[in-house]
Parts: structure tokens; sequence; C-alpha cells
């Protein structure tokens, strides 16, 4: 007879059951998944004229913010797929977005030591940094696609609203990392 709550039969308690696995695919998928939610969310058509041209660069927000908080969250692959996604969907060249989110992946990579234990201004002057700089790559990379200098108007108002826009969604980032990833 076996005693009440006694594992049986081929039960091994050191392998992981069906909902722990399932748990461990949910975070996993996360970062990813809610960054591209929230790219779709920011390339669907508005009805604001020439709001299209100054819309905040949401990925590179969610890249830059997984980057830094949780490193290995949001891997190299899914980023330069989500990078392929926004350039399928915005009209730029395929790639283009892909080099960027593995641009800053890398360099908060190769700077990680250096955002352990920082305030929040401190990764937000370097969010300001990175953004700036890939908004320069971006639009000299345009600019050398299209074989003439584009206007860099858009593309200033863009990254500045970028840079604004970042406390409010690392803030809704850290919620649901807090959330899904049971964090204090």
């Amino acid at each position: 007879m076996v005693p009440r709550g006694a594992p049986r039969g081929d039960y091994d308690p050191t392998q992981p059951t069906l909902w722990q696995r399932l748990d461990w695919l949910a975070r996993t998928l996360v970062p990813g998944g809610l960054t591209l939610v929230m790219l779709l969310i920011s390339v669907a058509p508005s009805r604001l004229p020439g709001f299209v041209h100054v819309t905040p660069m949401v990925a590179l927000i969610c890249v830059y913010y997984w980057a830094v908080t949780r490193p290995g969250a949001l891997g190299y692959g899914t980023a330069f797929l989500l990078g392929l996604v926004e350039d399928s969907l915005t009209g730029v060249p395929l790639g283009l977005s892909s080099l960027a989110f593995l641009i800053t992946q890398a360099t908060v990579a190769s700077q990680y030591k250096y955002f352990l234990g920082k305030p929040f201004l401190v990764t937000w002057w370097a969010f300001f940094l990175i953004a700036a700089g890939i908004a320069l790559f971006k639009g000299l990379a345009l600019s050398a696609y299209h074989g003439q200098l584009i206007t860099m108007t858009a593309l200033v108002f863009s990254t500045l609203l970028t840079i604004a826009m970042y406390p409010p969604f690392a803030w809704l980032l850290s919620r649901v990392s807090h959330l899904v990833f049971r964090e204090s």
C-alpha cells in the first residue's frame, strides 16, 4: 500500500511537471511577445495628420529595457525577428531595425556592469544616447538607400518623443517584469 501523498508509479520529483514547463514557456515568451504587441500598436495607422512620421520607437524602448534589466530575456534572434517585423510593417529596408536592435543589445551588454545598481536617471540618460545614435544611424542608412539626404525633422521629433516616452514605458515594463518574474 502506498502512503497518502507519496509518489506513485513512474512519477519523478526531479522532472518538471507540465504546469512548471508551461510556466517557464510563458515567462520565456513574455519579453518578446510584449515587445511584439507594443510594436504592432505603435505602427497601427492613426487618424492624426502627420503622426505617422513622429511616432516613438516603441520597440527600441522595449529592446533597451529588457537588455538593461534582464539580459538574455530577449535574445538576439528574437530582437532580429522583431526588427524584421518592424521593417516589413513600416516599409524601410529589411534588416535596418534588426541591425539597430542588435547594436542596442550589444552596446548594453558591453556596459552591463555599469548599469548594475544605477538610478533610473542614469539608464534614461544612456537611453537618450543610444536612441539618438540609433536615430542618426537609421537616418544615414535611409539617406544612403534612397540616394539623397532625407529630411531629418521628423526623425528628430520621433527621437525626442521616444526619449520622452521612455519613463512611462519603463514603468509599465517594470510592472510586467515584477509580475511575470515574481520580483519583489
